[in-house]
């Protein structure tokens, strides 16, 4: 077993469960799954597909809020354990950079990665076709937009939750106008969260059943002394459907567009009933993850069936040695992305 570091704060507080005895997986689920479930809160039909990350002492979080008329928004919750949680009534409200309104059409799937001393909301949203929104706070009061990153059809971006040569770096996944038959892992960057270029390919399907359909980002990347650590989405057709499965990769610490190792199997897929049954059928679908320096613990989050947020875990050691014994890292996937 090798030893890897966290690049990151202590979070002593960080939720936590034994690996239970005779489990052998790379992550290993809650025992009190989900944690999140229907109904959540009054006009919200399900909560999934959300992130939260270590505020003052406890633990804030942006959350899709599947309305009961079906349209998606992103709404704001708060948690003393990260694992029980209370949500404000209303729909997070977005406004421009002058204070007046900004509400997206509809926002699903978002993000929360904080950057140096801002917080970055990224989520998916109607941009005359599918695309990127961002908006910036500093409180969690005010949420500010800043201009969409892409044009049409994008969907999962991921921001790194530090700058890379001086650049912000975002993950994104082009796309098509439909539910996206197809799908790799591109990389931008920019200098200012406004203009955004530099743009390189960073890995794609692979011939993995579990991966072979599309790819996805998932979690905010977590910096390690072995590389950025990533877990991502895959995805495989059925005959019944999609099957969404969460991957493991490394990636070059300072030129991230370069797969130094990528796990040839998933770290968790469709097993249980809540991820098995709901909206959606068949979801793992990583958002974000908690992670504490001293002990190399992580908690991932994930979506569940389209219905419910369930919480697994892993240690760094643990999921980095797994990665490690199966690698299966392409000449693709070691490239810059450039061509």
């Amino acid at each position: 077993m090798c030893s890897t570091k966290l690049i990151c704060p202590s979070l002593p507080n960080i939720p936590w469960q034994d690996r239970p005895a005779g489990c052998a997986a790379p992550l290993w689920r809650y025992q009190e799954n989900p944690i999140i479930g229907r109904n959540p809160l009054s006009g919200v039909a399900r909560i999934f597909n959300s992130a939260v990350m270590p505020y003052e002492g406890a633990f804030i979080g942006v959350f899709r809020g599947e309305q009961t008329n079906g349209i998606p928004y992103i709404y704001l919750g708060r948690s003393r354990d990260g694992v029980h949680w209370t949500f404000g009534r209303e729909k997070i409200h977005f406004v421009d950079q002058n204070g007046g309104p900004a509400m997206p059409v509809y926002a699903y799937d978002p993000r929360l990665v904080k950057v140096e001393d801002a917080y970055y909301v990224i989520w998916c949203q109607d941009f005359y076709g599918a695309s990127i929104g961002v908006a910036e706070t500093r409180d969690f009061r005010t949420f500010t937009r800043i201009e969409n990153p892409f044009v049409p059809f994008n969907r999962n971006a991921v921001l790194f939750p530090r700058k890379i040569n001086g650049m912000y770096t975002m993950l994104s996944r082009p796309s098509d106008s439909g539910h996206t038959p197809f799908g790799d892992i591109f990389l931008s960057q920019s200098p200012d969260m406004e203009f955004w270029g530099r743009h390189r390919h960073v890995m794609g399907k692979s011939g993995n059943w579990w991966e072979n359909l599309k790819i996805g980002g998932g979690a905010a990347p977590i910096e390690t002394d072995k590389g950025w650590l990533l877990f991502y989405h895959g995805v495989t057709g059925t005959c019944n459907g999609y099957v969404y499965s969460i991957g493991g990769a490394i990636l070059d610490i300072n030129e991230p567009s370069r797969v130094l190792h990528r796990c040839n199997t998933f770290l968790l897929t469709p097993e249980e009933w809540y991820e098995e049954r709901g909206f959606v059928p068949n979801v793992c679908f990583p958002c974000a993850t908690l992670q504490d320096a001293d002990t190399g613990r992580i908690a991932v989050y994930y979506g569940c069936a389209d219905s419910c947020v369930g919480l697994a875990f892993t240690t760094a050691d643990d999921v980095v040695d797994y990665i490690l014994s199966h690698d299966e890292t392409s000449e693709a996937d070691r490239e810059i992305g450039k061509r």
